[in-house]
């Protein structure tokens, strides 16, 4: 891939920091001079126009009317925010539990008519249990140290991934062979998880395709992501949400999941591999 996502956020940041920079030149102040009119610390000037710091609404607002240009303070408010959007920290999404996202993430679920999904470290959302859920979702409020609400969060996904079973929505669901055997919960959860995979792949929606552990690989095991029609591509990093849309990114993503399905199985060697998985269990 030509670059990374993480590439992108900080230009979507920087093309803010600029254009503030030029404001401030084009009303001809100095930074320290616009931080005094600002009534801020004379460095904190600089590391916007740097792009070092991310600016306030309310930084964005005395900025653009200490430069005279306080009419431009809406537009340079919604860059800056689509820019913070790009990249979002867990920490800061999951800060008041993570319940709150899987809510918020309902309207896009429902009008998504094409989910492409692949990943690469535990099962796709849409497609776990209550108990894989459960221990899924405790391991990561423990490694973040963000409020406790798993049972109130497993019970919002579950909620949202009615999608599967209701709507107008096809899925095209991609996962590393390795996937089906991390123990994220308890053996007999893990059991039912995988059982219910069969399940699901019986549903017309859905295509599940497994990428066996020992396919030659014309693509490298990658961040895993959610690709929502050809609109918005979220990725999935240990730090951070990205959400990528731009299109030329987004073209990049579905080409690497198109890559993705011709290396893997489907059908009835697909579901010889999770079988694989659930006699492993033992």
């Amino acid at each position: 891939m030509s670059s990374s996502p993480l590439s992108s956020a900080r230009a979507a940041r920087q093309a803010v920091a600029v254009r503030l920079h030029e404001l401030m030149q084009d009303a001809g102040l100095s930074g320290h001079e616009l931080a005094g009119r600002c009534g801020w610390h004379r460095s904190k000037s600089s590391r916007i126009a740097r792009g070092v710091t991310p600016p306030s609404d309310a930084d964005i607002r005395a900025w653009c009317a200490a430069c005279g240009a306080a009419e431009q303070a809406a537009d340079i408010i919604a860059a800056s925010r689509h820019a913070e959007s790009i990249y979002v920290e867990w920490k800061q999404i999951h800060r008041d539990g993570m319940r709150r996202v899987h809510e918020r993430t309902v309207p896009l679920y429902q009008r998504t008519r094409t989910f492409r999904v692949y990943a690469s470290n535990v099962l796709p959302g849409m497609l776990q249990t209550a108990g894989y859920a459960t221990g899924l979702l405790r391991s990561i409020t423990d490694f973040q140290g963000t409020p406790d609400d798993v049972a109130d969060a497993v019970r919002a996904r579950l909620d949202r991934s009615r999608v599967i079973r209701k709507g107008d929505h096809r899925f095209a669901l991609l996962i590393e062979e390795t996937v089906l055997y991390y123990p994220v919960c308890p053996d007999e959860d893990m059991a039912e998880q995988l059982d219910h995979l069969l399940t699901v792949m019986k549903q017309p929606n859905v295509s599940l395709g497994v990428i066996p552990k020992r396919s030659p690989r014309t693509v490298w095991p990658l961040e895993a992501f959610y690709a929502f029609d050809d609109q918005r591509v979220a990725v999935e990093t240990l730090t951070a949400e990205i959400n990528l849309t731009a299109p030329g990114e987004i073209h990049t993503y579905l080409r690497a999941f198109t890559e993705l399905s011709r290396i893997a199985v489907h059908g009835s060697s697909a579901r010889d591999l999770i079988r694989e998985a659930i006699v492993a269990l033992g």
